[in-house]
């Protein structure tokens, strides 16, 4: 069974940090593009950070570069969110996708793929 499970959300104050894991069974990360996005309350689900397993390559929503970076463990099979400074806009359910196919020519996945089943941060001010 493909299965992505995100871990490592909780609540944290203003300035603080989180680092979320993204596991991945049932298949390897090792062809996939593989994403972060969240979801706040009331709003629409927005793209935070991608990786392109192939090549290494990533790409951050402006409103994170600096204060976020996305990494990968092969052998653990794992990618992670590494988010620093934390504000309380970014208070949102964290979901991870995983595709082998990419949107244009972004390293983002496509929606078409797997989805974990979300963890939620939140931020305190």
């Amino acid at each position: 069974e493909v299965q992505l499970v995100e871990s490592g959300g909780g609540l944290v104050q203003a300035g603080g940090s989180l680092r979320l894991s993204c596991a991945a069974s049932g298949f390897t990360f090792d062809d996939h593009a593989v994403g972060w996005s969240r979801q706040a309350p009331g709003k629409e689900r927005e793209r935070v950070s991608c990786m392109s397993m192939s090549d290494g390559a990533t790409s951050y929503a402006d409103f994170v570069k600096g204060r976020f970076t996305i990494s990968s463990n092969n052998a653990k099979n794992t990618v992670y969110l590494q988010m620093n400074d934390l504000k309380p806009e970014d208070t949102a359910v964290y979901y991870c996708s995983a595709a082998t196919s990419y949107d244009g020519t972004t390293p983002c996945p496509t929606d078409s793929g797997s989805w974990g089943q979300g963890t939620q941060v939140t931020v305190s001010s």
